[in-house]
């Protein structure tokens, strides 16, 4: 599969009803190497995945204790790559990459940076996000010279897709423009008051250039259908891909919901309550997966992505049944 704008622009306009499915990755601890994270990837690209999105984690402030006794602040990264990554998964795997471009810990000029390595390797699909806030914050603090809204990052990226740096000269041989995506929250990001001002947030995104948005994880479907329903009716009008990742250990009843501010639905926190080990909760959360995509597609969702952290295994499962059911094609080669 080539790596181009043109794959991407066909998958999310498909009319032919085929089904796809992507997943999201993130970077190796620094030191770790990528073999395990290549492991990751061959479980996977069997069933012929249409992207891989590449999470990246700026800087963040770690606290050690000196030899006198006091506490030191220090800036470290603990995720560094998501370029190197991106281009490396491109050219052994020949699978579409997305990696995401963050607000959170880079200035303008990181960014800049950033979107010229991308360019230089061909990279041209990108998913634009503000990213977490700082673990020391209570609320977003951008870096000095950094943008407080994703919509401040796409606005660059709309300079840079025209041929201008961020200090208004212009380029001499512009590239290729990116494409890019946003994400969506199907019960509200955690700091927006309502839905509606979500949506609106979101709609803004869209009119500013984002071509797709990809959900943040959820459990009930109902609750992704009445989010689309009603991002249609507020003239959103961009492909909305669903995200899905298995629930997978008891603690997780509880972590979830306060981690991704998501709600367990009634069916499966009963189920889930009922699991006695966390091998029996895995297995709950496979068949709920598969419940979910099957019905997702059945709803006419035909790109479903998934976040596979601690989860590959069980999403190696849930595609391995959804190919057993004739909804995915493996591939043979």
């Amino acid at each position: 599969m080539d790596n181009n704008i043109a794959n991407i622009k066909h998958l999310l306009n498909d009319e032919t009803g085929e089904k796809h499915f992507s997943f999201e990755v993130l970077p190796p601890l620094k030191g770790n190497g990528a073999a395990s994270l290549f492991r990751n990837i061959d479980k996977l690209k069997e069933f012929n995945p249409s992207f891989i999105n590449i999470t990246t984690h700026h800087s963040e402030f770690v606290y050690h204790e000196r030899e006198d006794g006091l506490i030191e602040r220090k800036r470290i990264r603990r995720r560094p790559g998501t370029v190197a990554i991106a281009a490396a998964i491109q050219q052994t795997y020949g699978i579409p990459v997305i990696p995401h471009v963050i607000c959170s810990g880079a200035t303008k000029e990181d960014i800049e940076y950033e979107l010229l390595d991308l360019q230089f390797l061909g990279i041209e699909n990108l998913m634009l996000l503000r990213g977490d806030k700082a673990q020391e914050d209570k609320i977003f603090k951008p870096s000095k010279g950094g943008h407080r809204h994703t919509t401040g990052l796409i606005k660059q990226v709309n300079l840079f897709n025209e041929g201008v740096f961020i200090d208004g000269s212009t380029m001499k041989h512009p590239g290729k423009p990116f494409v890019y995506g946003v994400a969506c929250y199907p019960e509200k990001h955690e700091e927006a008051p309502n839905l509606e001002q979500d949506l609106r947030h979101l709609k803004k995104k869209q009119d500013l250039g984002a071509t797709f948005a990809v959900t943040q994880l959820f459990y009930d479907n109902e609750k992704f259908y009445n989010f689309v329903d009603l991002a249609r009716k507020k003239g959103i009008t961009i492909p909305i891909i669903p995200g899905i990742k298995p629930f997978a250990k008891l603690s997780q009843l509880t972590v979830v919901p306060k981690t991704f501010h998501c709600d367990i639905p009634e069916e499966l926190a009963e189920l889930a309550l009922m699991c006695k080990s966390d091998e029996e909760a895995c297995l709950l959360g496979i068949d709920w997966a598969v419940k979910q995509v099957k019905d997702l597609y059945a709803h006419g969702f035909n790109n479903v992505h998934f976040y596979t952290v601690s989860a590959v295994n069980s999403v190696h499962e849930v595609m391995k049944r959804l190919v057993e059911t004739g909804l995915l094609q493996k591939n043979n080669k």
